[in-house]
């Protein structure tokens, strides 16, 4: 068996080959279920220690742990790939802070708070970048999809659970959201019966309102 410190190079090694977070059960399989859980966690703690004060740090998010830049040294890091990365609208910012703050929602359930109709697009532009999906549905006529955050989306904003989310301005920092540049169409849609869990009590509240209600 190994000692300590050659069982802390494999789980570094891992983690530095890995392109995404690895849980604790699957850096247990890196010894063949050989470590407890309680030493597997002191090992990544004494191997976060090591990394303290470099360019690169081992954090614990949601989905596991991922040796990432510092948030100091990234923008020089951008600067090798020219391309920017995929921004999104305000009528997006606000859907995803609706379903982050109060989920799980329905699509009514965020219009009756946004106060304009919610397009298939701006959903389907959040399941594709891995930061909602349907959980379930409504117990109520046409059995509505409930939407609730992925841990893709706690991962993209460095979180290891919802307790964790900061103020909706910091989300948009994070996830580089920009002012809508259109006008949205008002909701056509009635409201939602109000026997239903967990919708929104007022229709023409804005998501900085609502997020502030949910916190």
């Amino acid at each position: 068996m190994l000692n300590p410190t050659e069982a802390r190079r494999v789980i570094e090694a891992a983690l530095l080959a890995s392109p995404e977070p690895l849980s604790l059960a699957d850096l247990k399989r890196l010894f063949d279920e050989e470590i407890g859980t309680d030493t597997l966690r002191r090992l990544l703690g004494e191997l976060r220690e090591e990394w303290s004060g470099r360019a690169v740090e081992l954090v614990n998010l949601a989905s596991g742990w991922r040796f990432q830049t510092r948030p100091e040294f990234q923008p020089f890091v951008d600067r090798l790939n020219p391309e920017r990365p995929p921004r999104y609208s305000r009528a997006v910012m606000e859907t995803l802070a609706i379903i982050a703050y109060r989920q799980p929602v329905t699509r009514g359930d965020i219009e009756d708070i946004r106060g304009v109709a919610v397009s298939a697009q701006i959903i389907q532009t959040l399941e594709n970048r891995g930061w909602i999906d349907a959980v379930g549905h409504r117990d109520t006529p046409g059995r509505p999809a409930l939407y609730a955050t992925t841990r893709r989306f706690l991962d993209d904003l460095g979180l290891r659970s919802l307790e964790e989310l900061p103020a909706l301005e910091e989300i948009a920092r994070t996830l580089q959201l920009e002012p809508a540049t259109t006008q949205e169409t008002p909701a056509q849609t009635p409201p939602e019966p109000a026997a239903q869990t967990g919708a929104p009590d007022a229709s023409g509240a804005s998501a900085e309102s609502a997020a502030a209600r949910a916190a």
